[in-house]
């Protein structure tokens, strides 16, 4: 077998092999885990990433051997407990995965050894009711519920609280409900024909997201006037659930699966019938872009949602390439400082919306500042009484990046990692910025 010293190959993915029973065999795993720590601690590239890193290499150098064999095999789950599935070692970092014969995919072992500790319920209730978006979002749009709610998430007493029995960071920014559901305040297309591009559909299915829906509506709307400017149809998903990312992260794959049942057979139907499916979250994107496919490679519904499935950047720049994109910018953006987040970027679609945002800057002011970088946030690793210091640390270099330029906006594909890098920003002091998303700045850069 080669051992050569890297890897000069584009990483390929297997299928997770969650079904067989050897993958919940915690001795099996622990005996990967040794194997794949060893290979990281003689490599040590991705110390910069996470703090699941730091945490094995300062497990490793404070041992008696100073290597992995000296490392009790209890102490690995600390260093799980510090992975968030960014998947950012994997796709840009690593030299050591697939095709490499070492076939190391530090990510899916990680998730492998979460999805142990979720069978032998190890996870507690306080974090598997934070990975449940659609039980607590069903709060959003209830009047007088949504205010009450909202206006006690910002008191000190009931922070504590929150802290105290479900673990959310007394300081950590959470987001508001909705006074209206995304899905409910959505208008119907303005339009009902647009003629298919060489690389796009001309009719677009949207997945409006949990956090879309319940927590910021305008996002989505934003997109779908977009869509209305540039005469392109769309429809909301009929029905959906939670795409299932947040139960991934806590190794819950009986949940991931049952997402999986309830979203994919409504999203094949738009699939096979010549839909661009849209979401407005990038974690979601990727979900049924290669999770739920790695989890399920031969089921053929699932790979026709796969092909069908774009970032909404993507499918605007591929329409803009097309020739069918709109390019009537007015009004100017001034100085944008934008993060790419991980979950975009391991899409492998590129830097689509940077690619807009210079597109528009063809027309308009728009001075861009562009930090590839995680922010930290990840999902509900930021928000954790546990994690929330961390992801701060994590974060700062992002935090210092973006506001270096004393922008007027800052911005992220991912709304979530966005208000984290603005509570960043607010910690370091100085000038504070106002927080837009991408779709919200290309609404506003139309003028509509």
């Amino acid at each position: 077998m080669s051992t050569r010293e890297g890897n000069l190959d584009a990483p390929t993915r297997h299928p997770l092999d969650w079904l067989n029973p050897k993958f919940h065999d915690e001795q099996d795993c622990l005996h990967e885990l040794e194997r794949i720590f060893d290979i990281c601690h003689g490599c040590r590239r991705c110390v910069s990433l996470c703090q699941a890193f730091p945490t094995l290499f300062d497990l490793v150098d404070e041992s008696g051997t100073g290597e992995v064999d000296g490392v009790d095999k209890q102490d690995y789950w600390k260093v799980v407990d510090q992975c968030y599935m960014c998947d950012l070692c994997y796709m840009t970092k690593c030299p050591y995965v697939p095709p490499h014969p070492w076939n190391l995919d530090f990510p899916h072992t990680m998730l492998r050894a979460k999805s142990i500790q979720f069978k032998q319920g190890k996870v507690s209730k306080a974090n598997q009711f934070l990975a449940s978006t659609d039980t607590h979002g069903k709060l959003a749009g209830i009047p007088i519920v949504v205010q009450v709610a909202n206006a006690a998430n910002k008191m000190p007493p009931v922070r504590a609280v929150l802290e105290n029995t479900l673990g959310i960071d007394r300081n950590a920014w959470v987001p508001e409900l909705a006074g209206k559901k995304f899905r409910a305040a959505a208008p119907k297309a303005a339009t009902t024909h647009a003629p298919d591009g060489e690389r796009t559909p001309g009719k677009v299915a949207v997945f409006s997201t949990c956090y879309i829906n319940y927590n910021e509506p305008g996002i989505g709307l934003d997109l779908l006037k977009v869509l209305d400017h540039n005469g392109i149809p769309y429809e909301l998903v009929n029905k959906e659930q939670c795409c299932g990312m947040p139960k991934l992260e806590l190794g819950d794959l009986d949940g991931v699966a049952q997402a999986k049942a309830a979203n994919i057979p409504v999203l094949a139907k738009y699939a096979k019938a010549g839909y661009a499916i849209l979401t407005g979250v990038p974690s979601c994107t990727l979900m049924f872009k290669q999770e739920i496919p790695l989890m399920f490679p031969d089921d053929a519904d699932v790979k026709a949602v796969q092909a069908a499935m774009w970032d909404p950047f993507d499918y605007l720049v591929s329409r803009h390439k097309d020739g069918l994109l709109k390019t009537d910018f007015q009004q100017n953006l001034g100085k944008v400082s934008y993060q790419i987040p991980c979950h975009g970027r391991v899409q492998n679609v590129g830097r689509k919306t940077e690619e807009l945002f210079k597109l528009i800057g063809q027309s308009v002011d728009v001075q861009l500042t562009t930090i590839e970088r995680c922010s930290g946030h990840a999902g509900t690793y930021g928000v954790k009484k546990a994690h929330h210091a961390d992801a701060m640390k994590i974060g700062k270099p992002v935090f210092k990046a973006m506001a270096a330029p004393q922008p007027d906006f800052i911005s992220s594909d991912c709304p979530l990692g966005g208000h984290h890098i603005a509570q960043g920003i607010a910690e370091l002091g100085g000038p504070q910025p106002r927080l837009e998303h991408p779709l919200t700045l290309l609404r506003m850069a139309y003028g509509l």
